[in-house]
């Protein structure tokens, strides 16, 4: 496949700066236990701390509707790239006061207020990123490549992970536990607001979509998009939420909370968790780049069931190896299998980007998008704490065959709008 060098720069700076603002959002996770110990009360026991920082994460994903749904709504009235920069701007100056905001010790009960205010400005922000994100990637590319181009798009922001796992990989070997707990957690977050900046200044080289401009010089754009998504796209919204829920479970369970279960099960040591952790990153990004090029192929009905069996199999073959204490090599395959078919991830923006027309299409896919992620994304890491605490870790297989399966009906039944 040829790529025109004006296609190279938008896919190329489009997923550089989509990599590093999802980077500012999710390094959060990988400190969730010095977070937990600096944030909240010492009295608190474990469990309650980490459900604490858990839900503190969460609130980013709650809040995830207001900014998109703003955003996406000024995105079809006056253009993707003025969102498209303002979305990193958000997530800027939240992710620096992070770095250099005071502890529990400090402060006392206002730390995880702050924290939580914190995680809603990132959710915001990060609301208004990945639609606009999705949207502007298709409206530069055709029929023919638009699998390739989200594939290309969403292992780059899956990128974001694997950067957040060698950061984190990187300080714990510079530092020692104390030396991290003590002043170290913050660099990666000050270093995200380095990342932030970057990616405002690269965005500002990104030209307005064709499809946007034809828009405007038609005057198709809508008054209130969301409102012609509500009346004349339900079905379309629909289809569109519950394709979100299954991104987010693949993401936030299998990559981001996952790996903490080997360390629960074999004892794994934490650098050794997130070296798996990054080759599993490595398999999800290639999954997606492959299901959006077989998409292209064979269309996503088809391909959408390969990769839903696949996440069926390898899900319940991973939680029960860490149920019935399989080998750590077992373990780790099946675990890679299972990120390499969560590629399926893809045919979450493939199916929403083709479910609305271009005048309403970021506002109907920001709108499904952001309710989904909020709900899905917000009580799916509790779900998690709830079902690895409590030892049901095979629930967690059980609730990603679901998922897998859902994806094949997803896209057996996904027709493109004309």
């Amino acid at each position: 496949m040829r790529l025109k060098k004006s296609e190279i720069k938008v896919l190329g700076l489009s997923s550089l700066g989509g990599m590093l603002e999802f980077y500012d959002f999710i390094i959060f996770v990988f400190f969730t236990e010095v977070i937990s110990s600096l944030f909240f009360p010492s009295s608190l026991g474990s469990f309650w701390a980490n459900m604490n920082t858990y839900g503190a994460f969460a609130a980013g994903y709650f809040a995830r509707p207001l900014g998109g749904i703003i955003m996406a709504h000024f995105g079809d009235k006056s253009g993707r790239k003025k969102m498209f920069i303002l979305s990193i701007l958000l997530m800027v100056i939240p992710t620096f006061a992070l770095g250099l905001m005071p502890t529990f010790e400090s402060i006392g009960y206002a730390a995880p207020l702050i924290l939580v205010l914190i995680r809603i400005l990132q959710g915001i922000a990060i609301g208004g990123e990945l639609p606009g994100a999705w949207v502007f990637v298709c409206e530069h590319s055709d029929n023919k490549t638009l699998g390739f181009y989200m594939g290309a798009f969403t292992s780059a922001v899956i990128g974001g992970i694997l950067l957040g796992s060698a950061v984190t990989l990187g300080i714990n070997h510079l530092f020692t536990q104390e030396e991290i707990r003590e002043y170290a957690w913050r660099v990666p977050f000050l270093l995200g607001g380095v990342f932030g900046i970057i990616s405002l200044f690269l965005r500002r080289f990104l030209e307005e979509t064709p499809v946007f401009r034809e828009i405007k010089a038609l005057q198709q754009t809508q008054s209130f998009p969301v409102k012609a998504v509500l009346q004349s796209f339900k079905k379309s919204v629909i289809s569109s939420f519950l394709s979100t829920w299954i991104l987010t479970g693949c993401v936030v369970i299998i990559v981001l909370l996952s790996p903490k279960l080997l360390s629960q099960v074999f004892g794994v040591l934490a650098a050794d968790r997130v070296l798996y952790q990054m080759v599993a990153i490595c398999c999800l990004a290639f999954g997606n780049i492959l299901a959006g090029i077989l998409s292209d192929r064979i269309g996503v009905g088809r391909a959408s069931t390969i990769f839903g069996i696949g996440l069926f199999i390898f899900a319940f073959g991973f939680y029960h190896s860490l149920m019935t204490h399989y080998s750590l090599e077992t373990t780790l395959l099946l675990y890679y299998a299972m990120a390499l078919c969560a590629g399926l991830t893809v045919f979450t923006p493939i199916i929403m980007v083709q479910s609305f027309p271009a005048p309403i299409r970021y506002s109907g896919l920001s709108f499904a998008y952001n309710i989904s992620y909020a709900i899905f994304g917000g009580l799916t890491p509790i779900f998690f704490g709830w079902a690895s605490g409590s030892g049901n870790i095979i629930t967690i297989g059980y609730y990603l065959m679901f998922l897998g399966a859902l994806a094949v009906v997803i896209g057996r039944l996904h027709k493109p709008q004309s």
